[in-house]
């Protein structure tokens, strides 16, 4: 059951600021114990980048340690979506 949709961070054209700490504080906050990230990619591409991977694995890791699981990282693009997790990158 969706327990919240928030809108933690907004970024600029090319690049938004992404805090594990306060992903996992929400998180543990509202009791989570999942979550689902979600994020445009202006460009159009959804197509993850290295940063993309590596903060969704760093909050995914973050997560586990407190039991709070990681279902997916959507990316938005005009050209469609990415889901990380059937991507294999979770």
């Amino acid at each position: 059951m969706l327990i919240r949709d928030e809108v933690m961070h907004k970024g600029t054209v090319d690049q938004a600021a992404v805090y594990v700490r306060e992903v996992i504080k929400r998180a543990i906050d509202l009791g989570s114990a999942a979550i689902i990230l979600v994020h445009n990619h202006p460009s159009g591409d959804p197509a993850p980048s290295r940063a993309d991977i590596d903060i969704t694995r760093t909050i995914a890791e973050a997560g586990k340690r407190l039991g709070i699981a990681l279902h997916d990282h959507l990316i938005i693009g005009t050209g469609g979506h990415v889901s990380m997790r059937a991507q294999g990158l979770i």
